[in-house]
């Protein structure tokens, strides 16, 4: 049978009599009590998750533009046309095979001055591969970039934007810094150019990082009026590493990543 804490005490009351003795034995058994009924909530917190930057705290309108290059290679060249249209350096996240594969587009991107960043050897879960396997995986897309553009990346996004502690401890193990994003313009969804444009412009904040895709239908449509409108902004547009934080940073719950040294 099970009795409320008034009954326990209650019962213990009683059997105990008056006194000093019930004093001393009360207080025992709100103790005893306390821990039997109590939760862990150090046990319930966890450790803090280990999390990507997302965006970035910056003093001014800074904001960056980045593009995963997986499958297609349609459009990257109009990509780069349109960015040095209006003189502007993105960063592209390319998966290790289609660096083998458009060897061309990866040095002309480079060449352009863009960042040429990692996105996997060949676009897995990393979720379900030990860190030894994402280790080596994103070591080998390491070096088919450098191979071509002679930069190894510091930057890498996971595939599909799925990580868990494993995967990020094992990515910054290497020295180099997970990137996820925190506008996502689903170009990849064959949305048309206004819809894209919607999604990024009332998304669109300082510290943000924008997610396109180099062979999504509509996004050489939709990528200059972008650019016009955050520039129209006051936004200055910077590859990825000119905008984060490589060292004394804080990420919080959100992803956001601050200075833990008051720079801006």
């Amino acid at each position: 049978m099970k009795y409320s804490y008034e009954e326990k005490t209650s019962r213990l009351r009683n059997f105990l009599g008056s006194g000093r003795v019930y004093v001393a034995a009360i207080a025992i058994a709100v103790f005893i009590f306390a821990l039997v009924e109590v939760p862990d909530f150090a046990a319930v917190g966890g450790t803090a998750r280990q999390l990507p930057i997302y965006s970035v705290e910056r003093e001014g309108k800074y904001i960056s533009l980045s593009f995963d290059a997986a499958w297609g290679n349609e459009d990257t060249q109009t990509l780069i046309d349109i960015l040095a249209q209006y003189d502007v350096k993105a960063t592209f996240f390319v998966v290790g095979q289609w660096a083998e594969k458009y060897p061309e587009s990866v040095k002309a991107l480079s060449d352009a001055g863009h960042e040429v960043m990692n996105h996997s050897y060949d676009h897995p879960h990393m979720n379900s591969l030990s860190t030894e396997q994402i280790v080596s995986n994103i070591s080998l897309a390491n070096e088919k970039i450098s191979a071509i553009t002679g930069v190894s990346p510091t930057l890498f996004r996971p595939p599909y934007g799925e990580y868990d502690d494993h995967v990020i401890n094992a990515v910054r193990s290497m020295g180099m810094e997970p990137i996820q994003w925190d506008v996502d313009s689903l170009d990849w969804k064959d949305y048309d150019s206004d819809t894209i444009y919607k999604r990024v412009t009332e998304k669109a904040a300082p510290g943000s990082i924008v997610l396109f895709h180099n062979a999504a239908l509509h996004t050489p449509e939709a990528l200059g009026s972008i650019i016009e409108y955050l520039q129209g902004e006051g936004y200055e547009i910077v590859p990825i590493s000119q905008l984060i934080y490589r060292e004394n940073y804080t990420i919080d719950h959100t992803g956001r990543q601050f200075s833990a040294s008051g720079e801006t």
